[in-house]
């Protein structure tokens, strides 16, 4: 079996269809040929510039990286085409998320080291104090946007046009892709993948045994996919490319304007598209109630893909409801364990669990063994074969996350689990945000998921905050739905109790209810948990519930 680079896969594809369409994001439409000339233009580009590996993977430790790197601080448009011109070229790709402020991004910055910036005018505008950040490179991608630009940068439009010459540089499946994780409770980390390993872990690929297996792949053209998601997260990206690698049509959610669900789904329509893929409530829940104002003819629609965050039980049955003939696909991976599961969800039924693909497993709870289907004990999410190396320039978190188990190289995900009798994967939630109270374990996810099914409630997270009694408490912080019900604080909260322990051990019973006017998720949909505990730290608990039994 061959490894292949993505570059290479991709070029496949463009010389059997090079006039199909590749991407729709706003007013541009590139087709596969398109995409390819500018790729290679650019990439030859970035190599003349002296940008590429200088050391090969082969004598450097797992956290290192020895070639140069390209921060991508970019909306969706051309994004695909970073990714690619910057493999091509044998730099390293490494995604920046900007819903960040200008100080964490410096921040971000200063840890990654960049030799280059990419990114899109408007945004360069927002982080022109903190750029370059050390970088011998800016690369302004036009936006359509009024802001001048920063002072010694290129455009894409003159890099294309000075590459036209062939740098003759060769990458390696060995070659680097940087994921920063989401830091919703610490600073990003830079995971460290082999494009190889990525490729066939999380972009639906494979070890091709040659050409002739990536052009079979490409013959039969299927609705487009619509990735309404970021790219600048693993997620987005992952579902992205796993489309374009197989010669798929992608629309990409104009996220340079702001979250708007009846555009989303007025794109939905007009492009015909066949599979929808979001991330999680921030996205379902203004989807589905959009679909409940207006109707869509969205007959083309065969499944939508959830993942990245949790999708809540009312939120999937109200999608099904209005689209009754779908296929709703619950994911669930990391940014260091690739795409693990999926659990597939139709009209009138609903799974729980997620089924493994390849690698996937739950390590016992000391990180000893792998536990059997139907094992009582909560262990760690894991996974082994195609998985990262490690983390950027960071050797004690790599040899702790990237352990070897009974002679195994494995990723231990930090996220509790165990195996259902039938070898599906049942969720509990991060460790690192599990609530230790008076002795009890209590997985945060669980009572959020309680609280978002009641009517009345909008959004909430759960967090735990400092307690003399119970060493920790339960704090949740909900916005709901209408105004009026934010007047009555103190029956709001009874009622909340009730629900809540109407379906969960008294314990897990959040000891107070923090109204707020919105939860704050990042740019993502994730939940924004260093927010939620610092308001939980600042709230007084003058209604905390009392000690019962």
């Amino acid at each position: 079996m061959t490894e292949w680079t993505l570059g290479a896969v991709f070029d496949e594809i463009a010389g059997q269809v090079p006039d199909r369409l590749m991407t729709v994001c706003g007013q541009r439409r590139s087709t596969f040929g398109e995409t390819a000339e500018r790729t290679r233009r650019l990439a030859n580009f970035l190599s003349r510039s002296g940008f590429g590996a200088r050391r090969e993977r082969a004598s450097l430790r797992n956290w290192e990286c020895g070639q140069d790197r390209v921060a991508l601080i970019m909306h969706n448009d051309l994004y695909p085409d970073m990714v690619l011109a910057c493999l091509k070229a044998r730099v390293v790709p490494v995604n920046v998320n900007y819903n960040y402020t200008p100080r964490e991004v410096a921040g971000l910055l200063a840890y990654l080291r960049p030799r280059g910036v990419i990114y899109h005018r408007g945004l360069g505008a927002k982080f022109a104090d903190i750029l370059p950040a050390g970088a011998d490179l800016l690369l302004s991608v036009d936006d359509g946007s009024s802001v001048g630009e920063i002072r010694g940068a290129v455009t894409l439009d003159e890099a294309v046009a000075a590459g036209e010459t062939d740098a003759g540089v060769e990458a390696s499946p060995d070659d680097l892709i940087i994921v920063c994780t989401g830091g919703t409770t610490g600073r990003p980390k830079g995971v460290l993948w082999r494009q190889a390993d990525m490729y066939v872990s999380s972009m639906n690929g494979a070890d091709h045994q040659d050409a002739g297996e990536i052009h079979d792949r490409v013959r039969n053209l299927g609705p487009p996919w619509f990735a309404v998601s970021p790219l600048m997260h693993a997620a987005g990206m992952w579902t992205t490319f796993s489309a374009v690698l197989n010669g798929q049509t992608v629309v990409l959610h104009d996220t340079s304007k702001k979250f708007d669900p009846r555009a989303v789904l007025e794109t939905a329509q007009r492009e015909q598209v066949g599979l929808m893929t979001m991330v999680g409530d921030a996205y379902a829940g203004p989807i589905a109630a959009e679909l409940g104002q207006r109707p869509y003819d969205l007959s083309s629609l065969f499944a939508i893909g959830t993942g990245g965050a949790g999708t809540n039980l009312k939120n999937q049955q109200a999608l099904l409801e209005h689209l009754p003939d779908i296929t709703l696909i619950n994911g669930y991976g990391s940014s260091e364990t690739g795409n693990m599961g999926f659990g597939h969800n139709h009209r009138g039924s609903h799974t729980d669990t997620f089924a493994f693909r390849e690698g996937g497993l739950v390590l016992s709870e000391d990180r000893t063994r792998f536990l059997e289907p139907g094992e009582p004990e909560i262990g760690w999410v894991a996974r082994t074969g195609r998985i990262p190396l490690g983390y950027f320039e960071d050797s004690e978190a790599t040899n702790k996350t990237f352990p070897e188990v009974a002679g195994t190289r494995v990723v231990i995900s930090g996220d509790r689990a165990a195996v259902e009798p039938d070898g599906k994967l049942r969720l509990f939630g991060r460790d690192s945000l599990v609530v230790n109270t008076g002795g009890e374990k209590v997985f945060v996810e669980e009572i959020e998921e309680v609280l978002r099914g009641h009517p009345d409630v909008l959004d909430a997270l759960v967090v735990g905050r400092d307690s003399q009694r119970w060493g920790q408490e339960v704090v949740a912080l909900v916005s709901l739905r209408h105004v009026s019900l934010r007047e009555g604080v103190a029956a709001e909260h009874e009622l909340l109790h009730r629900h809540c322990v109407a379906e969960l051990a008294r314990f897990k019973a959040p000891k107070e209810f923090i109204i707020v006017d919105r939860v704050k998720r990042l740019g993502n949909g994730k939940a924004d948990y260093r927010w939620a505990k610092a308001i939980a730290a600042q709230t007084v608990p003058a209604l905390s519930e009392p000690a019962k039994g």
